[in-house]
């Protein structure tokens, strides 16, 4: 029997951000207590040979992963490699602390079972996470870090946060994602424009060769763009991407567009996620592997709430998927119930 609906209506009655820094803080403690992380695994996990995913030059467990922003700092990272993800994706983490925009800043739409939130990268800053990590990552999953800009930083100086950024998290994680998407923080996504994603990707793609030399460690670097490029836009960005030799792209991030909504919060500022972003999402992953003749490895995030979305994601172009907002409402058990229906001959 499924009893999240039950703690969903207790968790919806509090404050959104409340309810969501309760259940980080739930995890994390059950991330610490290997009899916990035992149970988590045997409740919610489900592995099969069928959904080992080679990508990115990385082996995943499986294609089903957690988007960054659910665990910014890490704290709940070894409880969350207990619930089945083949990879989970820390951040967005800035170089400084930031306490982010004012509250409240994220807003349940349970009409369109979909959020909005405008939280604009709150974070403990690159030190805080880096001392999680040097404590040991979570074993059995695919670890990602997505990095972005402070929000004080200039645009013409965006390119020294990410590749300071880079240089200390290039040992911890498996791959690194440059997060220029985000609506919350003003300006970032002009870094999407060619004349700015030429300068800051080309700057990020030679130091990583030169860590790489270094460490004789490759770790693959994605771009993480937002859903509202319009396709001229969308042309150049992957035009970038491929001329500048990035390993991979996220697609999406948060979407701005508002249309066919019914809840009284959809006037609220910030990023929309959940249903409300899943075709467009499909149809921005479809454009990229077009785009790219298939040849660039991507991670389709938009809309996942069961098989259904994510075998579509993967059947436009996707290799990985991730998910957010479904886990909100779907609770942990959504994990195990979108790879069984993957699993072959499943659907």
């Amino acid at each position: 029997m499924n009893s999240y609906p039950f703690f969903r209506r207790l968790l919806f009655k509090l404050d959104p951000e409340r309810a969501h820094q309760l259940t980080l803080r739930l995890i994390a403690f059950a991330g610490f207590l290997p009899p916990v992380r035992s149970l988590l695994r045997q409740v919610f996990s489900y592995s099969s040979p069928d959904l080992v995913v080679n990508a990115l030059g990385l082996e995943f467990p499986n294609p089903l992963g957690l988007a960054a922003g659910y665990d910014k700092d890490g704290l709940g990272m070894h409880g969350l490699a207990c619930l089945g993800f083949g990879h989970i994706e820390l951040g967005t983490v800035t170089p400084l602390p930031q306490s982010g925009n004012p509250r409240p800043r994220i807003f349940r739409l349970p009409e369109d079972q979909a959020l909005i939130n405008r939280m604009g990268f709150p974070n403990a800053g690159a030190d805080g996470l880096l001392g999680r990590l040097r404590r040991g990552p979570p074993k059995g999953v695919v670890l990602g870090i997505n990095i972005g800009k402070g929000r004080d930083t200039p645009l013409e100086e965006a390119s020294q946060d990410y590749l300071t950024l880079m240089r200390t998290f290039y040992p911890y994680g498996d791959y690194l994602v440059v997060n220029v998407s985000s609506p919350n923080t003003i300006g970032l996504r002009r870094l999407q424009a060619r004349e700015h994603l030429e300068t800051l990707l080309q700057a990020l793609v030679k130091e990583r060769k030169n860590l790489q030399s270094a460490s004789a460690r490759a770790v693959p670097l994605l771009i993480k763009l937002a859903p509202d490029l319009d396709n001229d836009e969308l042309r150049d960005a992957i035009h970038v991407i491929l001329e500048s030799g990035m390993d991979g792209v996220i697609a999406t991030n948060t979407t701005i567009v508002r249309e066919g909504l019914q809840s009284v919060s959809q006037s609220e500022v910030g990023g929309l996620s959940g249903l409300p972003l899943r075709a467009r999402a499909q149809e921005v992953v479809a454009q990229i592997d077009r785009l790219t003749n298939g040849r660039l490895p991507i991670i389709g995030v938009g809309g996942v709430f069961g098989p259904e979305d994510a075998r579509t994601l993967l059947d436009a172009g996707a290799s990985l998927i991730q998910l957010y907002t479904g886990l909100v409402y779907r609770g942990p058990g959504i994990v195990k119930d979108v790879l069984k229906g993957l699993a072959k001959g499943s659907i």
